[in-house]
């Protein structure tokens, strides 16, 4: 099991790259939990991400993303409520649920169209993104299980099917994202997460509260499972 110091190996994040670009999957840290990782653009990969959690195609991984800009490129018309949360929050705790632009080469899963982008405000994480370009990142857990705050939580759940652990110590906030769909109004809050909703709903219209809290309730696992919705709308993640 081949694990490096992302913070004291300089060739840790090197050799990542060379990982994600042979197909294979990665172990990172992140501002709010491990997270496995594949290339986006590589279905052979994803697939194997899936299949490394235990889960199928109907729950495609989101997609991390290394700049703001990067989020124009992957989604098709992005919305204005889009550009005020990215400049809000990102990088950080928020996911967006945006759609997918229609000329990328990739296959996520059964995503209906939609894609889930955020940006991690983690150091190790950006700078591997950088190298990589944007990747394929669900939280490092079999499905059902706890997410890993460590990497010896992930290689524990996770073993040999990872290509390369990075260590980067204790993940950072340990709360996973918080989760907007904005691929139609009114705009909601599916997974509340780190960012209050509060703090979403002074720059944004968010459905009313009542409405919101009984989806989450319907679709939220009670604590850090995983849950099914449709397309990318995935709860388990980083």
């Amino acid at each position: 099991m081949d694990i490096r110091d992302c913070t004291t190996d300089s060739g840790a994040l090197d050799a990542a790259s060379v990982a994600i670009s042979n197909g294979k999957l990665i172990v990172l840290p992140t501002d709010t939990v491990y997270g496995v990782g594949a290339d986006a653009f590589n279905p052979a990969a994803v697939a194997n991400l899936l299949a490394a959690k235990g889960r199928g195609r109907q729950m495609p991984p989101p997609v991390l993303v290394g700049t703001k800009e990067t989020a124009d490129a992957l989604a098709d018309n992005l919305p204005e409520a889009a550009r005020t949360l990215i400049d809000a929050f990102w990088p950080g705790a928020l996911t967006i649920i945006v759609t997918a632009q229609p000329s990328l080469s990739w296959d996520l899963g059964e995503t209906a169209g939609t894609v889930a982008l955020r940006m991690p405000d983690s150091e190790p994480a950006l700078n591997l993104l950088q190298r990589t370009g944007p990747l394929a990142v669900s939280s490092a857990n079999k499905t059902g299980m706890p997410a890993a705050m460590t990497v010896g939580e992930a290689s524990d759940m996770l073993g040999d099917s990872i290509g390369l652990y990075l260590d980067g110590g204790r993940a950072g906030g340990g709360v996973a994202s918080t989760i907007v769909d904005l691929t139609s109004e009114p705009y909601r809050i599916v997974r509340q997460g780190a960012i209050e909703r509060e703090r979403i709903a002074a720059l944004i219209e968010l459905e009313a509260v009542e409405e919101a809290e009984a989806v989450e309730q319907a679709e939220l696992p009670a604590a850090g499972g995983s849950t099914l919705e449709a397309g990318a709308k995935d709860p388990d993640q980083a």
